[in-house]
């Protein structure tokens, strides 16, 4: 990944990644993410350290927290989609008033449809 460091967008959409490479930091001009489809459980933290990131896909894992703290100090985040994840209702509760950028969600008990 380290030699595409001017890659500005990455779609790694329904690849059953469960994790992304450390490498993925050196992303720097990086603007768009998609890693929708997949198989995460954990939020990749590694895209928090990206100061050009506008938009991240992550609707349809299984992520249940997501570093909104984290999100919140992103210069220049618009939006994040996390529909048919299974978030906790604290990630519901705690978000919106930390947030300046959109964060999608499905309403609660929504799962994705079976295979």
């Amino acid at each position: 990944m380290t030699t595409f460091n001017q890659l500005r967008e990455l779609r790694l959409e329904g690849n059953y990644l469960y994790r992304l490479p450390n490498e993925v930091s050196s992303l720097q001009q990086l603007r768009a993410i998609d890693l929708s489809r997949n198989q995460f459980q954990d939020f990749p933290e590694q895209l928090t350290t990206l100061p050009a990131l506008e938009t991240i896909n992550l609707e349809e894992n299984e992520i249940v927290d997501v570093p909104v703290e984290k999100l919140a100090a992103m210069p220049a985040l618009r939006v994040i989609n996390l529909r048919l994840n299974p978030l906790s209702a604290d990630v519901r509760v705690i978000a919106p008033p930390l947030i300046k950028f959109d964060m999608l969600m499905s309403p609660e008990d929504t799962r994705a449809p079976p295979p």
